[in-house]
């Protein structure tokens, strides 16, 4: 079975799902994490390239095995940046198009036994600090006048876990009846671009040419193999311990 013309294909509009979409021949919604999580959800896209959260939170999907938006240390586009200690930490501003990361850092504060209130607007301060996400985050950190401190999500989950941590995942409605076909033409895509990533860099904007070059090779990792398996397992159980899920998801379906 081919491809249907018809498929609707959404991804997340940062710079770290390039190497898992550049090239994709059919159309493409691009758009933030929670926007692309709405659509899938109300089954205006049949798959999606979205917060790992998702999943767990709605485990109705099939995951598209083999690729995924990761880290294993510190991934530098999600950050917490901050002014003071984070035990002094009261607030924390919070992006509405953040889904897994929001998650992540309360269990990353709450094993630390941290727990501030989570806003919406607000100023960073010595106790409030700010989660920015993928290019914002990265923007921030280019245009950061030197005051701030970053705590690194990936950096703090390899350090508390010993494990990857999974960010975005390939996930396919139920209804949709093409999932092995779609799977195998998205993992040999991912393949492809990773195979040739000096062309893939090559092809972004001459002054982001350094940076992609740093971030696609130190900081992201692309695989969804066993470690990183282990990783989205362990952050179901620590969101199911902070009360963020009812009870530890189960094993997903794979593709």
């Amino acid at each position: 079975m081919a491809i249907p013309d018809s498929l609707r294909l959404g991804c997340v509009k940062y710079r770290n799902a390039r190497p898992l979409i550049h090239g994709w021949a059919g159309p493409v919604v691009f758009d933030h994490p929670s926007a692309l999580c709405r659509q899938l959800a109300a089954g205006e896209l049949d798959v999606a390239l979205v917060s790992s959260f998702e999943l767990l939170r709605n485990p109705i999907y099939s995951v598209v095995d083999g690729v995924a938006i990761a880290s294993d240390g510190p991934v530098y586009s999600v950050i917490l940046a901050h002014m003071g200690p984070l035990n002094f930490m009261r607030e924390v501003v919070v992006d509405a198009a953040s889904e897994t990361s929001v998650h992540l850092l309360r269990c990353l504060l709450g094993e630390r036994g941290i727990a501030p209130r989570f806003v919406r607007v607000g100023e960073i301060t010595t106790e409030r600090g700010q989660l920015l996400i993928g290019d914002q985050a990265i923007r921030f950190r280019a245009e950061s006048d030197g005051r701030h401190r970053y705590f690194d999500l990936g950096a703090g989950w390899q350090e508390q876990t010993e494990l990857p941590f999974v960010y975005a995942l390939w996930l396919i409605r139920p209804e949709f009846s093409g999932k092995e076909e779609v799977a195998a033409a998205l993992r040999s895509l991912g393949k492809s671009n990773l195979a040739n990533l000096d062309e893939l860099i090559a092809a972004q904007p001459e002054a982001d040419q350094a940076f992609c070059d740093f971030y696609y090779r130190e900081c992201l990792r692309f695989a969804f193999g066993a470690p990183e398996k282990n990783g989205f397992k362990r952050f179901g159980e620590l969101c199911a311990k902070e009360n963020l899920l009812p009870a530890a998801p189960g094993e997903p379906r794979m593709v």
